[in-house]
């Protein structure tokens, strides 16, 4: 499933499988001839930013912006760990119900981004999470050998 969000206003959800459906065929480098409810429309990307996931897309003389999210990217979002200039990450959920295996910080603790906070084992899988910025470690609610639900508050910053 993916994500669209167009011009920072309309989200759009599409699927594979609706993608496979697609009545489109490529004219020419990033220009696309689409067929939909028997309507003709020209597309074209004027500009591509593979790497963040942002298009600007010329749809019948009409541009867009186009930002492109997948499941990874959608999962970061639900954990709280995307990162925009007016958001900091105060609050570190569990992104799946689960066994805390490791908890490697305590209350007090001054941690770098990218350091291991925990680990969480689910579906027979470790998963280690790292920190999404520095910070001094505010609260822990959870004990090494607990269950965790989806979305239980794991550990909150300063």
């Amino acid at each position: 499933m993916y994500k669209l969000k167009v011009n920072d206003t309309n989200t759009f959800e599409l699927s594979k499988e609706s993608l496979k459906t697609l009545d489109v065929i490529e004219t020419s480098v990033n220009h696309y001839h689409i067929l939909q409810d028997n309507t003709s429309i020209k597309a074209e990307i004027l500009k591509p930013d593979f790497n963040n996931k942002i298009y600007s897309v010329k749809v019948n003389n009409n541009t867009y912006e186009v930002v492109i999210n997948d499941a990874l990217d959608q999962q970061i979002e639900a954990l709280g760990f995307e990162m925009g200039i007016s958001k900091q990450v105060n609050n570190i959920k569990s992104p799946m119900p689960g066994l805390i295996l490791e908890l490697n910080v305590n209350v007090g603790d001054n941690v770098k981004e990218n350091d291991v906070l925990f680990i969480l084992e689910a579906m027979k899988m470790e998963n280690v999470i790292n920190s999404p910025r520095n910070g001094i470690i505010k609260s822990i609610k959870v004990k090494k050998g607990d269950t965790v639900y989806k979305n239980s508050l794991i550990i909150e910053f300063e």
